[in-house]
């Protein structure tokens, strides 16, 4: 699948000129411009007004992220720690150095040389003499382009030597532009191929896919993890049946003319590893920058906290109205708004669905299709003034995702050894760290679920309950019910109008009774999901509310603002608050 290299824009096939856009970085919303209304449908849409697109990361968003895994290397994290993030339902695996066959997509014909000679046809090319392919015979010449040797039936010339890391004088290099690749070159109907030890074609692979540069910057394993990824993606792809190339399409390859020191040296460390399910190397798919959370598919999705560092984490572009209509086909362009969308990160997350309303016709397309059709970095965009919430329809969420496969992950108990230890979990890959008060409340939470021995194992239900055992706040931890009478974290009950129980399935709010701890008061903060499935924290203040969740960060709410918050719905409806409202 096509991807994106994180240092260069992808190369594209349909320019801005072309549909007449003119995408630029904005700061504010909407521009204000002259003319007459066309409709107030979706957004306020005049005919001369750009609509301004806010949108998150870079390329498909499927598998790993490229900038978040070297922001998760900066942190600390290894590369198994990277690759298990991002491919969850994998595990690691070996394989042999064996053959991988890829197309050359740019070469037209097979004229090559080696300093040491090569072979072709049973016959030894001698130093300094040049092999041509054509029509299934070789001929050998004295040198590029010179004098006729011999004429032998084959269509592959291979190295004088077929082992991996081969000195540059054994490498078989083309006469026209001098591009040098380790392996053989052949040619056939399906062009001019390069047959390669996949050790050896990763070396190719992962500085055009990353920045050989993060190396220098506390980057290595995310380089390593490239290479793991590299590896896995070409052999998952052509065990399918997938003829493979050296673009976008494929993986981008330069052979050995495009290597680096610092990328072979990720190449050789991790020599023969993979990503494995069901028995076999996984098609692990990757992208430039996930933009904060990955797109699911055949990988569960999953919260990218390393993608902050992302010069594409968060972008702006604007388009004209006759740009998107002329796009789409449509006529006169009347609405544009996004109908459908995962619910996962900022916004409503990725567009699974857009509505492009004109006078000629209607048009729903994907997101991807919005992508490639105004050449967006990325599917994951939300419409500035759209006044119309999308449908959520989320993807396979990640049993390792924080806030994705349960309210235990926001804590990262995985590392049971921290816990039973009575050390902290480190909460900086989650962006708690930027919430001190919370982090501070949290710690007695944490420290007693480590002394009464609850909550530490995976896939153990653990009830939270209040003193008076009615409304499940974290004040104290106590055993799961089996008539889950408290609303355990492992498992979600319904709603209740009365709201008795307050489970982690549903949210808990400030209530005038002061059952739930008012705003007159300042309580424990309590986990909860809100009603989009995301996780999160509210911590209840005098007179105001801090919501809390990895993907919005911290958000304070008081006064008129939070009550009117709380009458259209609260977190059920409306989902974690995007900015503070003081009044």
């Amino acid at each position: 699948m096509p991807k994106t290299r994180p240092g260069r824009a992808k190369k594209r096939t349909l320019t801005y000129a072309a549909l007449g856009l003119a995408p630029v970085l904005l700061a504010g919303g909407l521009t204000a411009g002259g003319g007459q209304w066309i409709e107030d449908a979706g957004i306020s849409l005049r005919a001369d007004t750009p609509i301004t697109l806010q949108g998150h990361g870079n390329g498909h968003g499927r598998g790993m992220g490229q900038w978040g895994a070297f922001g998760y290397a900066k942190q600390g994290w290894n590369a198994e720690k990277i690759l298990s993030h991002y491919y969850g339902n994998t595990t690691a695996g070996k394989v042999g150095n064996t053959d991988v066959t890829v197309s050359l997509s740019e070469k037209k014909s097979v004229s090559v040389r080696a300093d040491a000679g090569a072979k072709v046809g049973g016959q030894t090319v001698a130093p300094g003499q040049a092999v041509s392919l054509s029509g299934g015979n070789a001929t050998i010449t004295q040198g590029c382009g010179g004098a006729v040797v011999k004429t032998v039936p084959a269509q592959w010339v291979d190295p004088i030597n077929p082992g991996p890391s081969r000195p540059a004088n054994e490498l078989l290099t083309f006469c026209d532009g001098g591009d040098a690749y380790r392996g053989s070159i052949g040619s056939g109907p399906d062009g001019v191929l390069n047959k390669v030890g996949v050790d050896d074609y990763v070396k190719g692979v992962i500085p055009k896919e990353s920045l050989p540069a993060w190396a220098d910057a506390g980057g290595f394993e995310a380089l390593k993890a490239q290479a793991v990824a590299a590896r896995s993606y070409v052999l998952a792809g052509l065990a399918a049946g997938r003829k493979m190339d050296n673009t976008q399409q494929s993986q981008m390859y330069h052979g050995a003319s495009g290597e680096d020191p610092r990328t072979n040296r990720a190449a050789d460390a991790t020599a023969g590893q993979v990503r494995m399910r069901n028995g076999k190397p996984a098609l692990t798919e990757f992208s430039a920058s996930t933009g904060g959370y990955t797109a699911g598919g055949d990988f569960p999705a999953v919260v990218d906290a390393g993608d902050s560092i992302s010069p594409t984490h968060s972008w702006t572009a604007t388009v004209s109205p006759s740009s998107i209509a002329s796009a789409f086909g449509v006529g006169t362009l009347k609405s544009f708004e996004v109908i459908e969308a995962n619910g996962l990160g900022e916004g409503s997350g990725r567009v699974g669905k857009v509505r492009v309303v004109g006078t000629g016709r209607t048009v729903e397309a994907t997101g991807d299709e919005v992508r490639q059709k105004l050449q967006l970095k990325s599917d994951w965009f939300s419409v500035q003034g759209q006044k119309t919430m999308p449908k959520i329809v989320r993807p396979p969420v990640g049993p390792a995702a924080p806030g994705g496969g349960g309210l235990l992950d926001l804590l990262d108990l995985s590392p049971l050894t921290d816990l039973l230890s009575g050390q902290l979990p480190d909460l900086s890959a989650f962006g708690l760290s930027d919430m001190t008060a919370v982090t501070g409340q949290l710690t007695p939470l944490i420290q007693q679920m480590i002394a009464t021995g609850t909550g530490v194992l995976a896939g153990k239900r653990v009830a939270l309950e209040r003193s008076d055992n009615s409304n499940g706040s974290t004040g104290t931890v106590s055993r799961d019910r089996s008539d889950n009478a408290n609303g355990s974290m492992g498992t979600v009950s319904r709603d209740r109008s009365d709201n008795a129980n307050g489970s982690m399935g549903t949210v808990s709010e400030p209530r005038s009774d002061n059952s739930q701890g008012s705003t007159g008061t300042v309580a424990k903060p309590e986990l909860v999901t809100d009603g989009k499935g995301i996780h999160g924290l509210v911590q209840v203040l005098q007179n105001g509310v801090i919501y809390y969740s990895p993907l919005t960060g911290a958000h304070a709410l008081f006064g008129q603002a939070l009550t009117d918050f709380l009458n259209a719905g609260g977190l059920k409806v409306l989902g974690f608050p995007t900015q503070d409202a003081l009044r």
